[in-house]
């Protein structure tokens, strides 16, 4: 009996580990300076000799990079240059680019656009007014959606499976005011329902407050959120509840423009706090 190896099975299995090698990678620490030859082998499943044949094309490619001292794998340059590639084509963002441009210039405050990807936001573009403070966030930053306006904006009008499974993953606090109580996120989604808007008070970042709203595509469907965000000492709580209409308004007409119903997708947003 011919028990020869499928070259097709075997090349497959061989990308799965090739592409998990770099997703782990992704995932490190930054503070970590790379991920380890023996960490790579331990989330892949392999051994080390295994993780260095993987790891050859991915460094000529330039998808990863190896420090020679220390012999830690970091993201190369081609793995920006995918990421550059996929906003440079994405049609979402270059609708919404204006609109969070004009939304930065009347409100002096910084503006985002994200995605959701599983239980998390990606950030996908940023707008600052760089005459004031600057905003840690950075375009590729990833953070858990229920504790972010923009998440909640999503979340709110997204399956009600997606939220059970959210909350089933854990509701850690990295704040004093981080919402940890289930039956608290799922009364404040449904307030978002309600006014069209979504606010975080201090509950990602001790010192900032964002208010978002949910952009939908022509299925009806929260396919993004856009924010504005800034450092309570700069926005108020009495200027959030102003805010949060104009938001809404914004993401509306990007809706519109994406072949959503604008008004419907404003949610209310004229019904204040």
């Amino acid at each position: 009996m011919n028990t020869a190896p499928v070259p097709g099975r075997n090349s497959s299995a061989s990308l799965r580990r090739a592409l998990a090698i770099v997703e782990f990678v992704r995932a490190s620490p930054a503070g970590n300076g790379g991920a380890t030859l023996t960490e790579l082998a331990g989330s892949v499943g392999v051994n080390k000799s295994t993780v260095l044949r993987l790891s050859v094309p991915l460094v000529e490619y330039g998808l990863l990079t190896r420090d020679p001292r220390s012999g830690r794998f970091r993201l190369g340059t081609a793995a920006l240059s995918l990421w550059q590639g996929y906003l440079d084509h994405m049609e979402l963002r270059s609708v919404a680019s204006d609109h969070l441009r004009d939304l930065m210039r009347r409100t002096g405050h910084t503006c985002h656009l994200v995605l959701l990807d599983g239980h998390d936001v990606v950030y996908v573009d940023k707008v600052e007014n760089t005459a004031t403070v600057r905003m840690a966030s950075r375009i590729g930053a990833r953070m858990p959606a229920y504790r972010t306006a923009v998440g909640r904006a999503i979340l709110a009008f997204g399956p009600d499976d997606l939220v059970e499974d959210v909350v089933a993953a854990g509701l850690s606090a990295v704040t004093p005011r981080t919402v940890t109580d289930p039956a608290v996120l799922v009364e404040e989604l449904r307030r978002v329902r309600e006014r069209g808007y979504a606010i975080d008070d201090r509950e990602n970042e001790p010192e900032v407050r964002c208010v978002a709203a949910p952009v939908f595509d022509h299925n009806r469907d929260p396919v993004a959120a856009i924010s504005v965000s800034s450092l309570v000492s700069r926005l108020p709580v009495v200027q959030v509840r102003r805010l949060g209409p104009q938001v809404a308004v914004v993401a509306a007409r990007i809706s519109g423009e994406l072949g959503g119903r604008a008004a419907e997708a404003a949610g209310g947003a004229h019904g204040g706090g």
